[in-house]
């Protein structure tokens, strides 16, 4: 299945396991977002660290929405995006 596809059709599921962490609006890039995404394509998910939010949030929210959705997710902050795209990812990312 298309990551976009199953976003789609498990959106408010996400939104709910994303507010069980401690980390703040989800917004989607990468291939999901442009439309490109196949069967075998990730889902790339950017959220914000709330104060005390720590690597095992991040990798718990990833491992909850690959089960729930049944794709490889990638979690990342905005400070764990590579500087040379950062300010691109940062204009162009979308609430899910």
């Amino acid at each position: 299945m298309k990551p976009s596809a199953a976003l789609n059709h498990h959106r408010v599921a996400v939104r709910e396991v994303v507010s069980r962490f401690r980390v703040t609006n989800p917004r989607v890039f990468g291939s999901v977002l442009t439309g490109t995404d196949t069967d075998i394509s990730d889902l790339d998910l950017l959220v914000d660290p709330l104060p005390g939010a720590t690597l095992f949030d991040l990798g718990g929210l990833q491992e909850e929405l690959q089960h729930l959705l049944g794709v490889r997710v990638d979690v990342l902050t905005p400070g764990g995006l590579p500087n040379k795209m950062r300010a691109a990812v940062l204009a162009d990312a979308m609430p899910v």
